[in-house]
């Protein structure tokens, strides 16, 4: 596979008819910010391709013009892609975890909750930037989709709740589409059962309507609190599906055969990637 440029991904948009609306949005994120990117087995006219960000990956097309090797950007992935891709996918990793997934849209109006004492909520500025980059190891991956904390904060695309100045929880759009923007969700250390969150996702999906699109939440099958969350704040199930978790690459190289890698996806069929919201 080769990289493209943007503007080649741009001529696949007769591709993008095919797509679902959910899985769409990573694409045109990365279309629209330059976060990611674009692989394919040729440029003109490609048989098949994959759109990868924040370890994130859309791969469509045909499976038959793939050598499992040619996967390997895709390793630690989260990866959407139907299920004629599972042979190629299970041939090029170590592992790969069936991940069963549910999307959510927002349908109902939901009063935000008053904020405790002296919290703000508010949208991120090119000020917050020092507050996103001392969030915890473990919630680093809320700005990856933007190429970090300066990009998230400068992106307009992010509320957090504030008490004096500290960043106690953080909303954004993780995957900005052209209909609708996935939402992500953060909450600091000792702050999860003071609905800071739930504000800071409210606040964001008006936003997100006066922008003329609708927003989404995808997550889990298991994770039940980002599931109450999303609930919560007025989102309803529209979808579930099924994403692939990739492990390393084959040893070596070299596929494992592929019998014995479909038997080690089958063995491994668990969740083993925890995020909120997302």
């Amino acid at each position: 596979m080769i990289e493209l440029s943007l503007p080649q991904l741009a001529l696949l948009a007769d591709w993008s008819d095919a797509f679902e609306p959910g899985p769409a949005a990573l694409a045109e994120h990365v279309l629209s910010t330059g976060n990611g990117r674009v692989l394919a087995d040729r440029v003109a006219g490609p048989r098949v391709f994959a759109v990868h960000c924040a370890r994130h990956a859309l791969l469509r097309g045909s499976p038959d013009a793939l050598d499992p090797w040619d996967l390997a950007p895709l390793a630690h992935h989260r990866v959407d892609a139907p299920a004629a891709f599972l042979p190629a996918l299970t041939a090029a990793f170590d592992e790969v975890v069936p991940s069963a997934r549910m999307l959510y849209v927002q349908q109902q109006r939901t009063a935000a909750p008053r904020p405790p004492r002296g919290v703000t909520v508010r949208p991120l500025t090119s000020l917050d930037v020092p507050e996103v980059s001392r969030l915890p190891a473990d919630s680093a991956w809320i700005h990856a989709s933007w190429g970090g904390p300066s990009g998230l904060s400068r992106s307009g695309h992010a509320w957090g709740a504030f008490r004096q100045g500290r960043l106690l929880a953080l909303a954004c759009t993780y995957f900005r589409g052209d209909t609708c923007e996935h939402i992500a969700v953060v909450t600091g250390p000792g702050r999860r059962h003071q609905r800071l969150a739930l504000a800071c996702v409210l606040a964001l999906s008006r936003d997100i309507a006066t922008r003329g699109r609708t927003a989404a939440w995808n997550c889990a099958r298991h994770d039940r609190q980002s599931r109450l969350t999303a609930w919560t704040a007025g989102f309803r199930l529209v979808r579930e599906d099924v994403h692939y978790v990739t492990g390393a690459p084959a040893a070596q190289g070299v596929p494992l055969p592929p019998d014995a890698a479909r038997e080690r996806a089958i063995r491994t069929g668990a969740d083993t990637v925890r995020e909120g919201g997302r």
